[in-house]
Parts: C-alpha cells; structure tokens; sequence
C-alpha cells in the first residue's frame, strides 16, 4: 500500500494535479503502477466532468463569487485520507484531495460525491459562515469574561474557547447542507450520488458527539437518499 500512495504521488504531480513535488519513489511492479495510474485517470477524469458543473452551479447560487476552482491532489506525505475546500489568497476557491483519498475510493461515483461535498461547501458560503460563528463566539465569551472582571490572560481564553465553540456549533449542519447540496451536483455531473455515498461505511463514523465537526454517518446517508429520492 504505501508503494501505491508514493506512485499515486509521483504520478498525479506528473499529471499536473499537484500542488506541491512529490519525492521520487523507487519502480513499482506492474500491478502497482496500473492501480496508480489507474486511480489518476479517475480522478483527471471526474474532476473534469465536475467541474463545470460545479462551476455553473456556482454561478447560479453566487452571481457575483468566485467560481473558477482548482482541483488538487496535495501530494505532502503523511496526510490521512482527506479532501478539504479552501481558497487563496486571491480568492480563487480551491479543492484538494490527499493521495490516501485518491487511493481509497473504490469508483467515479464515490470521487464525485466527495468533490461535490466539497464544492457545495463553498457554494454554501460555509467558510464564511463558520468564521462569522467563531468570531461571535469569541466575542460574546470574552465580553462575558471581561465582565466578570478577568485579566488579559483570561479573557483571551474565554475568547479562544468561544471561537472554537462558535465554529463548531452549526458544523454538523453545515455537512449535512454540503451532503444534500452536493448530492445534487453530483447527480448534475452523470454520477449516482447514493452510490457514491456510501464510502461512508468505509470510514469511522463520528456518531452524534457535542460539538463534534460531522453528523452520524446514517444521518449523512438518510440526506442523500432523500434528495435523490427527488431528481
């Protein structure tokens, strides 16, 4: 396996997918290879058939946001299975997926889900979203504090705990807007978003923890269902 993950490296820098170099891996044997290469072409090609859509999707919700993605693969070693959103410091919204993903997954559909998760959460504002919750949340603790009479030192704290607290209040429901959302751009894109869904039970589910950053993945299953129940 970790010969795979180092192929898959090499090869989606060598594909141009890649943000940062990969290191240089020593051959692998032919399975190896063509189970890496194989996996590149999935990922070149999904991504390729998402990204207008997304792009369009984004257009329609967000007429005057940034909707040019760049779809990555972070190649930097030791990263878990992962894909996450972000944006530059430009703006432009960006989408990488860690070579241990780009491994993992099992078919198109379940690499469409996933990029379509991500994307809805940037079609969704979510990064805004959850910094306007972490800045309400530390103001209001620290205003609390400051109040109650503490020093530097302990408003500071409360401030810190009230921005994690804040950011992490609407987190489950900002997955589950992402899931119902991304459901959709998926099925948009020519994939079935049920079947994509269900790399869900493949991974540990979070359960319903307090202030936990992900819903129960049935709770993620039952909102795909349902919204695909209705395309």
């Amino acid at each position: 396996m970790r010969r795979l993950l180092a192929l898959l490296a090499l090869l989606a820098t060598l594909a141009g997918c890649a943000a940062p170099p990969a290191p240089p891996v020593p051959p692998a044997d032919p399975e190896v290879r063509a189970r890496a290469e194989a996996a590149v072409q999935r990922f070149a090609s999904v991504a390729g058939t998402v990204e207008p859509v997304a792009e369009r999707e984004c257009r329609a919700l967000r007429p005057r946001g940034a909707c040019d993605f760049r779809i990555v693969v972070d190649t930097r070693p030791g990263l878990p299975p992962n894909a996450y959103q972000t944006v530059d410091r430009r703006g432009r919204p960006i989408v990488a997926f860690t070579v241990p993903l780009v491994a993992r997954v099992r078919n198109a559909d379940e690499l469409a889900f996933i990029l379509s998760h991500e994307v809805a959460h940037h079609l969704l504002g979510h990064i805004e979203r959850t910094r306007a919750d972490a800045e309400i949340g530390a103001l209001t603790l620290g205003r609390l504090v400051t109040l109650s009479g503490g020093d530097r030192r302990a408003v500071q704290s409360a401030a810190d705990l009230g921005a994690l607290l804040g950011a992490r209040r609407y987190a489950k429901a900002y997955e589950l807007e992402a899931d119902a959302l991304g459901t959709i751009i998926a099925a948009r894109a020519g994939y079935d978003p049920v079947r994509g869904a269900r790399f869900f039970a493949r991974i540990p589910d979070p359960g319903d923890r307090f202030l936990g950053t992900h819903p129960p993945n049935a709770a993620r299953m039952e909102v795909v269902r349902r919204v695909a129940a209705t395309l």
